[in-house]
């Protein structure tokens, strides 16, 4: 029998959101709580147009392969105007907008941007969201639902999914039982799973019977949450993210999305 824990109310409620309408915000890039349009990197020009990342845009105009008005620049950290015109192979390339949305991801969708066996996609609920080409930020499994971020900004992808910025994901998770409390010290203080330790930042208990909680981590690694539980004995019945970033679901119905209001980009983007 599962010890009872004092009542808490779920810290993830906290954290408050107000969708709005779509941005009428410059989608170029934010820095400093300003957006922006006027100069940038040429290798980030590049990458934005989709020929490559920007690590081989680099290489790229290290080779010559670049021309910006008709000219050859090799100079790495090369700036240009958007009346410029920058062109490979002899195509002009065309910078797309940078756009940010998200998701409440329901069941049933995989998280890729096409899938061989034919499975529905979350592509398929943000198709006609937008005309340029957008991809998911991470990955929510198939049966998992919640908040998931779309863009075409890969700096932002990166930053967001990589744990050494330590950007927060919140959970609520259903367990097939209560959870017992010493299982939850042990899921507090982080359990050591067959490819390391699982670091968690905050767990709550929101429900009477125990077994509904709310699990804040900054990690991403692949089924993380369930392995974490499953390492105890556990079986998630239902996993459902609930907050990413200072993005929550709130007014965001299940399938489908909306833009990112321009405070709320900015907050990503810090």
């Amino acid at each position: 029998m599962a010890k009872k824990f004092k009542s808490n109310k779920p810290f993830f409620n906290k954290v408050k959101n107000t969708p709005k309408t779509p941005p009428t915000y410059d989608r170029e890039l934010v820095q400093k709580g300003r957006a922006s349009a006027s100069e940038i990197r040429l290798n980030r020009y590049i990458s934005n147009s989709g020929v490559c990342s920007r690590r081989e845009a680099d290489k790229l105009i290290e080779a010559g392969e670049i021309k910006v008005n008709g000219e050859v620049v090799t100079e790495m950290g090369y700036k240009v105007k958007p009346t410029d015109k920058v062109s490979y192979e002899g195509n002009v390339l065309k910078r797309e907008k940078l756009v940010y949305l998200v998701l409440n991801k329901p069941k049933d969708f995989i998280s890729t941007t096409s899938d061989p066996e034919g499975r529905k996609t979350v592509m398929d609920l943000i198709k006609n969201a937008c005309e340029e080409q957008v991809f998911p930020v991470g990955r929510l499994d198939r049966a998992t639902t919640g908040l998931l971020i779309f863009t075409n900004d890969g700096d932002l992808a990166k930053k967001l999914t990589h744990p050494s910025h330590k950007v927060k994901k919140i959970y609520q998770v259903t367990l097939d039982k209560p959870i017992e409390e010493e299982d939850f010290d042990k899921i507090k203080a982080g359990v050591t799973l067959e490819d390391g330790q699982a670091p968690v930042d905050d767990l709550a208990v929101t429900s009477p019977d125990g077994t509904v909680l709310g699990i804040e981590i900054h990690m991403g690694k692949n089924r993380i949450v369930r392995r974490i539980f499953e390492h105890l004995g556990y079986k998630v019945e239902k996993l459902d993210r609930v907050v990413y970033g200072e993005l929550t679901k709130k007014d965001l119905p299940r399938g489908k999305w909306r833009f990112l209001t321009e405070k709320e980009l900015m907050k990503l983007k810090k």
